[in-house]
């Protein structure tokens, strides 16, 4: 979503204010009542790093320290410039639980080792592997506007934040989001992952804002060499025909966030435009596509679902696009509870929440790129 430069709230009053909503029943239980343990929403720390990009997108915990990479720290990735043109953020931001920031890479589009059509303009599609490569997602524009978006890439960084190669197919068409199964282990030994990445520009731009149903997720099998970059071992559309359309404000809306449950077998896709999460079987071996997939659940307190992570305890987590909540969904469907994360902006809550991670005895992480913030939720 872009970051629309709406009139903010204080960020002090914003937090006592949903703590206050908080208190009066925002947020259920799994019985439909308020829990009993207090709700705490804090921020860790601005993303926004010299060069000034903002709209914060893609976050993921560093698994491993290697490099300038720490283990524990956040990763981020940057949207928009410093002039809030989306598509043109050229920066990954690394920051520590204790919210110490630090520039892990800005990323020159005329100095790239491979192609990647139109640039950079770096998304919600990000990763590190154990093995201590950064790779990251690319829908680039010219100008801020769709009419410019570009297919872009999946760019490659070694731990230190140099870029080492590219990823480009016919099929990688304006990466969006983007999980892993990750079977590398450490530095320095070879392995294999295999990413899941949800596409949303095949066709979109020259549908002008209408729907067309050519949204995709691509299963990517990377083998992980000891000595040098992972490189493409097999590449294959999984999901297919979900609703993607342009839009002046979001830049793009399309199948967005996804999440392995926890043993692999089911993939879930945040599949917007239907305002759906759906599942695609056997997301690690399946030879066809499973097209849009099955509905996990619709409707209810979901409302344009683009962020997602699974929480701890095997639910789905969504971050909502349209009202600022946080969704937790049972995989048999039931939505069990809902919290207010963002409500600034018009409509309150709109276009500010992408990604978001459950960090084991830490809470909730999640970007709010109405705020430039990493937060904590908990």
């Amino acid at each position: 979503m872009g970051n629309c430069n709406w009139l903010r709230i204080p960020r002090a009053l914003l937090i006592a204010a949903i703590a206050l909503a908080l208190s009066a029943g925002m947020a259920s239980g799994r019985d439909g009542t308020t829990p009993s343990r207090a709700v705490h929403i804090r921020t860790i720390s601005s993303t926004v790093p010299s060069n000034g990009d903002v709209n914060p997108y893609g976050v993921f915990q560093v698994p491993t320290t290697v490099g300038m990479l720490t283990e524990g720290s956040i990763l981020v990735s940057n949207f928009n410039n410093s002039a809030n043109l989306q598509g043109t953020g050229t920066t990954l931001v690394e920051i520590t639980p204790r919210g110490s920031l630090s520039l892990f890479a800005q990323i020159d589009a005329s100095a790239l080792p491979g192609p990647c059509p139109g640039g950079v303009g770096l998304t919600t599609a990000l990763v590190v592997l154990r093995s201590g490569w950064v790779i990251v997602g690319s829908l680039p524009t010219t100008d801020g506007t769709s009419a410019t978006a570009q297919a872009g890439c999946l760019i490659v960084l070694d731990s230190n934040g140099k870029v080492a190669t590219t990823i480009t197919d016919s099929q990688i068409n304006g990466p969006w989001d983007m999980t892993v199964f990750d079977e590398t282990t450490e530095p320095g030994q070879s392995g294999r992952a295999t990413l899941f990445v949800t596409n949303v520009l095949n066709d979109t731009v020259a549908g002008g804002g209408n729907i067309v149903k050519e949204g995709t997720v691509v299963r990517i099998v990377l083998n992980v060499p000891a000595g040098g970059p992972p490189s493409v071992g097999s590449l294959k559309m999984i999901g297919s025909g979900f609703p993607e359309r342009t839009d002046p404000a979001a830049l793009v809306i399309g199948p967005t966030g996804v999440a392995l449950n926890q043993d692999s077998t089911i993939l879930y896709v945040a599949d917007s435009l239907n305002n759906r999460i759906a599942a695609i079987a056997n997301p690690l071996t399946r030879k066809s596509t499973g097209k849009t997939g099955t509905t996990v659940s619709s409707g209810g307190s979901l409302n344009d679902p683009l962020g997602m992570t699974l929480a701890g305890n095997g639910d789905i987590l969504t971050t909502n696009g349209n009202d600022g909540f946080l969704v937790e969904t049972t995989p048999n469907g039931a939505q069990v509870s809902t919290t207010l994360l963002d409500s600034t902006g018009s409509p309150p809550g709109a276009g500010t929440l992408f990604g978001l991670i459950d960090v084991s005895g830490l809470g909730v992480v999640f970007v709010d790129d109405g705020s430039n913030t990493l937060n904590l939720f908990r």
